[in-house]
């Protein structure tokens, strides 16, 4: 599983034109089994995403594809960590 982390490069107002087209890669991304979830941070500075990808590399080449990243307002760091254990009910989305 991987935690991708993304920083804000570019202010909000420039981040908000590519928000909608952000939040349709993230659904393909949900739509596929991808993504288990996401979110803005608190302040806004960056987000979250929760995923399951095949690899490291594969996580990235993802993210690539994010609008955020293609017109440069975001850049993304990705932590893999090895599932171990969970709540109830998240067995489902541990791949």
């Amino acid at each position: 599983m991987f935690a991708i982390h993304s920083v804000y490069l570019k202010p909000l107002d420039e981040v908000d034109k590519h928000l909608e087209a952000h939040r349709a890669f993230l659904k393909t991304l949900y739509d596929k089994g991808i993504t288990v979830c996401s979110g803005p941070q608190v302040p806004r500075t960056g987000g979250f995403i929760l995923m399951n990808a095949a690899s490291k590399p594969e996580a990235l080449e993802i993210m690539k594809m994010d609008p955020y990243a293609i017109h440069g307002v975001a850049e993304y760091s990705v932590i893999e960590f090895e599932v171990r254990s969970f709540a109830e009910g998240f067995r489902e989305f541990v791949k």
